[in-house]
This record gives C-alpha cells, structure tokens and sequence, in this order.
C-alpha cells in the first residue's frame, strides 16, 4: 500500500532548501525529483510557486516510495535475571523456594518468548508465586484461579499459562474448578504444591492433611479422610498427572518439561514441606533424611521380560492403583493421554462458523443481530 508523504520534506523549508527538488506540472501531474520519489498527485488549480505548490499538495500526494528497511533486533536470551521480580518472602526453609528455583531453570532452558509467559496463582503462601516472575500474570480469587487461567488459555492459544497453587487453593474451594478444568482439557500447566496445612493462615487443618493431624480447627486431631490428589485428579479426567518432591530439584525439572510439552489440562503436585506448621512430613520421601524417593519405572515398549513390570502411563487403572500406594507412595507420571483440548474442539468450531458466515467479522455478526432487531 503506498505511503502518503512518508518521504515528503516539511512545508517550512526554506527557499534555498527547496532548491534541490525540481517541481513539474503539467496536465494535473506533480512530479518532485530528489530524495523524494513521487509518481503522481491528482488536484485542481496549480499553484504559482514551488513553495506554494508543495504547501497546497502536502495532504494530497502519495508517495511509492518503498518503505524504509526496519532491522528486527535479535531476541535477547531469556535470563535468570530478566524473569525475577521481586525476592520471595517464604519462610526460611519452605519448600516453595525450590520450586520457584526449578521454574525459572526451566524457563531459561526453554527459550520461550518472555512476552508470552504467564504466571496466574489463587490465594496461599504457594500462590504468590506472579509476584516473584517478571511477566504477565495474575493474584486472583481463592480458590478461582482455574477459571481465570482457562478464560486466558482459550482467548489466548499463543500463551504459555503457568498456574501456581497449594492443596487449600486446589483441592478444598477450588476442588470443583479444578474438576472441570480437566474434563474440559483446556490447556495449561498447573502446579499444586501440597504441604498438607493451611499456612498462611497459622495452621489449620487442609484438605489434604492426614488422619490425626493436631491443628488449630482440630486440636484433637483430623478424624476426617483426607483427599488423594491422584485419585482426584485420574477421576476428574486430567490428560497429565504427575507428583515430584521439592527436595528432588533435577525430577521436579523433569515434571515441568514434560507437563508443559503436553497439549492438555497438566498437573502436578509437589510435595513442599511448611516448615512452620508442619516440619519433616515429607522426610519419609527425602533420601537425605533416610527416605526412599521411588520413581515409576514406565513402560519403554522394548519387549523384554523387565518391561512387563513398568507401568504403562495410558493406563488409567494402572494409574489408580499407584495412587492407592501408602504414604509417601511413589513420584513421577501416574498417567498421560491424547484427548483434544477444548481450545483446539472451540477453535474448529469457531472456524467452521466463520465459513458458514463468509468470514465476516465480529461487528458485522453483531450488526447483523441488531438488524433483526428492528
């Protein structure tokens, strides 16, 4: 499209200034030759004077000029420092400070496009997790942040959403969005970190924590059965489910890559200890404090006699039947599949609607419901 007086000088140019351009008219044609290239101007009366001429076709001359070459500087490598905002503010120990160390390691691994990374977290001492990463994201309702994150994913496709939480914020007020975020399938990667209490609050009882639990709303004691977060989660219809320990930094990392490459509802959850309110509950999975860290031994299809005794991660009972496992259980992916995501299902839909209406756009749609109207 050509350019309207992109390559034009300003009217104000002295005379002496003016004297490098050679002005020609002739049949209702202006032609400037200089630095300018300008093919042709339709107007009325010609001017007297080159100044004049130039003043009178200011707003009428359109230039072919090609556009000026605009070099794209080279992306900047994504940083450790670039993705850091504000220092975190956890208690001395907490377990969260691994995993916001892991998250960033990914990022940076990753390369991904810093413009496009969005952090989204409800209400917790996990969920402040969008104030420590520079970028896009969001602080948002306890216990809502699913549906926030899934409003993004769906308008947004091109956005990497992260979501942040802990087991309060993901499987007591917000069990019920979380349920529908995996039977949807929206796409998204969502990070529980589960240290069994409330902590933020000062220690009550959470949604996860075991029979026997003293806390501040049972101080006789959890008599109430805890949720199994696997189980939970295989039944909701989650298409990635995977569990890792924040001690374990190098599987942690693992967890993220593969849960982020998965097109789907992704989650994780990761044992984080609250060091405050409930120390050393993890330990027996810590191999530094005599734990055992068990990792699924999965499938490699090589047809040997080992490979009968991995688990299969497409197998949905077989994943159930891991979760059913004692305390601490075992970590890594209890189950993956391929089912299509409600973006790509609504963006099919959407693309067949646009055929059916010669792709015409959103105020022509709405215009048309107007007229209707009348």
């Amino acid at each position: 499209m050509a350019n309207k007086m992109s390559m034009l000088p300003a009217p104000n140019l002295s005379p002496k200034e003016l004297g490098k351009y050679e002005l020609r008219i002739s049949d209702c044609r202006l032609q400037i030759l200089g630095s300018a290239r300008v093919s042709r101007v339709i107007f009325g009366v010609p001017p007297k004077n080159s100044l004049s001429a130039i003043k009178f076709f200011m707003s009428e001359i359109t230039t072919t000029a090609p556009p000026p070459t605009i070099e794209i500087p080279s992306r900047e490598k994504l940083t450790k420092k670039a993705i850091t905002a504000d220092h975190p503010t956890w208690c001395p120990g907490c377990g969260d400070f691994a995993v916001l160390a892991s998250f960033y390691k990914v990022l940076e691994k990753r390369q991904l496009d810093h413009e496009k990374i969005v952090t989204l977290a409800g209400i917790g001492c996990s969920s402040r997790f969008p104030y420590f990463v520079n970028g896009h994201g969001a602080h948002y309702i306890h216990g809502r942040a699913v549906p926030l994150a899934s409003g993004i994913s769906l308008a947004r496709p091109d956005l990497h959403v992260f979501l942040f939480g802990g087991d309060g914020d993901g499987f007591s007020i917000g069990g019920n969005h979380l349920d529908h975020g995996a039977r949807k399938n929206i796409n998204m990667t969502y990070f529980i970190m589960d240290n069994f209490v409330y902590g933020l609050t000062k220690k009550q009882t959470s949604p996860t924590s075991p029979i026997g639990f003293k806390s501040k709303t049972d101080p006789q004691g959890a008599i109430d059965q805890p949720v199994n977060p696997m189980k939970k989660l295989i039944a909701g219809g989650a298409t990635f489910i995977a569990r890792t320990h924040a001690t374990q930094v190098k599987h942690m990392m693992e967890m993220i890559e593969r849960a982020f490459d998965h097109q789907g509802f992704s989650v994780i959850e990761c044992l984080s200890e609250c060091v405050e309110f409930f120390p050393d509950v993890f330990d027996p999975a810590d191999p530094k404090k005599g734990g055992s860290f068990e990792v699924i031994q999965e499938k490699k299809w090589d047809n040997t006699p080992e490979d009968e005794l991995r688990h299969d991660v497409t197998d949905e009972l077989a994943a159930y039947k891991l979760a059913q496992l004692p305390f601490p259980g075992v970590f890594g992916v209890f189950y993956q599949s391929d089912r299509p995501t409600k973006n790509a299902l609504e963006k099919k839909w959407i693309d067949n609607t646009r055929e059916k209406t010669g792709g015409a756009s959103d105020l022509e749609l709405l215009q048309k419901t107007f007229d209707r109207m009348k």
